[in-house]
């Protein structure tokens, strides 16, 4: 199995800067890399943030995104060459544009297990704050301003076929608020039929889906955005909605997801360290986080790194 390479994408470039900036520090002072013996593979800072709305393309920081997701897809890459397993620590959804870019730049046709409480498929004329963390699925499947559908000419970085949307739950929420909808194509198992077959078996059909239909070797990439899970457990996010994943279904899943040799790297989004004083929530995800991971390296983790 591969060494585990972490990189730090700090960036809330198509968010605000409202805490989710710090979770690379939380998770990391938390305890991530105990028992995995995972490197660390550098920090990836954003430039400045703009408030105020781009008029070309009714997005935040659109510039600001294209550039971030070309140095963070410089940093995926170099990871990737070393034969290692990028995790990386964001920030904000947006991340994910520079995580496939990473993967279109080797010539590959990339996969998507999109573990998120929301489907973020929005265009920039239904998401009212301009939030790229919102369209983040619509930009990776060519759906907005070519700024950032086409990064380097190489898109879409992810075709609607080759991703499989896990968890989400926001379907009564988005439709009223005008999002598109999801293509028929895009492979949609939403937090009720995750129940109705239970997490390993829905998370197995999502693998089995994207390893038969991607490019040859081309493998997937898993974006874990943490509002997937339960409100009632994880609170410390800025868009808050009811139900969700619990701990052992989400570890059910990553577990599933990551022990398949086809997994290509991982990334951690939407944890707000602000919302989390007591560091109790960071604990956890982290435990949570280490023991799917462990299933990459196969490795359990060091007795007596856990946390409660």
């Amino acid at each position: 199995m591969r060494e585990l390479a972490i990189i730090e994408a700090p960036s809330v470039l198509g968010l605000r800067p409202s805490g989710v900036q710090e979770l690379p520090t939380a998770l990391l002072d938390a305890g991530l890399p105990s028992g995995l013996h995972a490197v660390r593979a550098g920090r990836v800072e954003p430039p400045g943030y703009d408030p105020m709305r781009d008029a070309d393309t009714g997005v935040l920081n659109p510039h600001g995104i294209a550039d971030y997701s070309a140095r963070l897809a410089d940093a995926v890459g170099d990871v990737l060459d070393t034969g290692r397993f990028p995790v990386v620590l964001g920030g904000d959804c947006s991340i994910l544009l520079g995580n496939l870019l990473a993967l279109r730049r080797r010539g590959q046709r990339p996969g998507l297990l999109f573990l998120d409480g929301h489907t973020d498929f929005y265009q920039p004329s239904a998401e009212p704050y301009g939030e790229a963390a919102s369209m983040d699925l619509a930009l990776a499947t060519g759906r907005g301003p070519r700024l950032l559908t086409d990064l380097e000419g190489r898109g879409p970085l992810v075709r609607d076929e080759d991703v499989v949307a896990l968890g989400f739950r926001d379907a009564d929420e988005s439709e009223q608020a005008g999002m598109q909808p999801l293509p028929p194509e895009l492979h949609a198992i939403d937090l009720e039929d995750v129940r109705a077959s239970g997490a390993a078996t829905a998370a197995r059909r999502a693998v089995d889906r994207l390893t038969a239909g991607t490019g040859s070797g081309a493998g997937f990439w898993v974006h874990l955005d943490v509002d997937v899970l339960d409100d009632a457990i994880m609170p410390a996010v800025d868009y808050r909605l009811p139900g969700g994943l619990s701990w052992e279904e989400l570890e059910a899943v990553l577990r599933t997801a990551l022990s398949d040799p086809g997994a290509v790297g991982l990334d951690v989004t939407i944890f707000n360290p602000c919302l989390d004083p007591d560091g109790t929530i960071a604990g956890r995800l982290v435990e949570c986080l280490r023991r799917g991971l462990s299933a990459r390296t196969d490795r359990r983790p060091v007795k007596g790194h856990d946390r409660a």
